[in-house]
């Protein structure tokens, strides 16, 4: 049985929640992906040469990427030609299978934040301008919140003009601290600020928003350091957790984003926002074939529980199995 015989009979003898998340925020990328293949399908009853140049667009137009897409081309031409394989549903059955074998054979696959035992876990968010890193921290606060976490957030991204007030509107409405300094004001002593209160008070969670400029990589590389250091000297070992927000929505480029920011630090997870908003939902395994990273959370909609724990099934559902 293929992947999405599996997951169809998995999923259609109760209805899910969470797999009806994924199936209405991923509705976009499914008209963009599933239905393409499917069309396909029709149109070459049997496979020929014409048939894989026409799949190899539809995976590249997904944003599963280039070299993504002529690995698992190359592979499923394979497979076929091995067991003389022609019919093209059968074949497409084929490419799902190994696009999602990528996915798991990259290794970890954790969502959720890894508390430490002792002491206050830290989680530095980064990301560029733009990709939803102030609304996703805030998801990310409720989340914990709901699970009867002890939540402080820390205001270090101090270059980006607004980025502190913006913050602070979200602690207000969840009733938690913000620890801020002045615009334009050194990150590090910021965070200093955050960790010591947050170890005085033995806050569950500490969630670091931290800048995200990409205009030198030298430069965010040094800042990114230096806030580490401080913030290991008040917390051993912390931060625990580097987790990289990708706006969806713009494609290739939050590939390129993502691989820019794993030269300058250690990512542990990789957050996607805006899914909702894309008919490209294949950057989730072109960044994973690039970085070999996680993704840890995924953004479904608006709404604050709109970020969804990250599960495999439920996004291969959503994305391949047309409604």
């Amino acid at each position: 049985m293929g992947l999405i015989s599996f997951l169809k009979e998995k999923f259609s003898k109760k209805k899910v929640e969470e797999v009806e998340s994924y199936s209405q925020g991923m509705a976009k990328s499914r008209q963009n992906f599933s239905n393409k293949l499917n069309s396909l399908s029709k149109k070459y009853k049997k496979v020929n040469q014409e048939y894989f140049e026409e799949l190899e667009e539809i995976l590249i137009e997904s944003d599963v990427g280039v070299k993504l897409t002529l690995k698992v081309i190359d592979e499923v031409l394979e497979e076929s030609k091995k067991k003389r394989i022609t019919d093209a549903e059968e074949i497409n059955e084929i490419l799902i299978d190994h696009m999602f074998e990528g996915y798991m054979e990259k290794g970890d696959s954790l969502t959720e934040v890894r508390f430490v035992d002792n002491g206050p876990t830290v989680l530095l968010v980064v990301g560029v301008n733009g990709v939803g890193k102030t609304t996703t921290i805030a998801k990310l606060a409720k989340r914990y919140l709901d699970q009867n976490k002890t939540v402080l957030l820390v205001a270090a991204d101090t270059f980006r003009a607004g980025a502190t007030e913006q913050l602070q509107i979200w602690a207000d409405r969840l009733g938690i601290n913000l620890v801020k300094g002045e615009y334009n004001s050194d990150p590090s002593s910021v965070a200093y600020d955050g960790m010591v209160k947050a170890k005085k008070e033995n806050i569950d969670l500490v969630i670091v928003d931290v800048s995200g400029r990409l205009q030198t990589k030298q430069y965010l590389m040094d800042e990114l350091s230096k806030l580490n250091r401080v913030i290991g000297k008040v917390i051993p070992d912390a931060p625990h957790e580097t987790f990289l927000i990708i706006d969806a929505t713009t494609g290739q480029n939050g590939v390129v984003q993502a691989k820019a920011f794993a030269e300058v630090t250690t990512l542990t997870g990789v957050v996607i926002t805006k899914m909702d908003g894309t008919s490209k939902g294949g950057i989730i395994l072109a960044i994973r074939d690039e970085l070999g990273v996680p993704v840890r959370f995924i953004g479904l909609g608006e709404k604050m529980d709109d970020l969804k724990e990250f599960d495999l099934e439920s996004y291969i559902y959503g994305l391949c199995v047309e409604k």
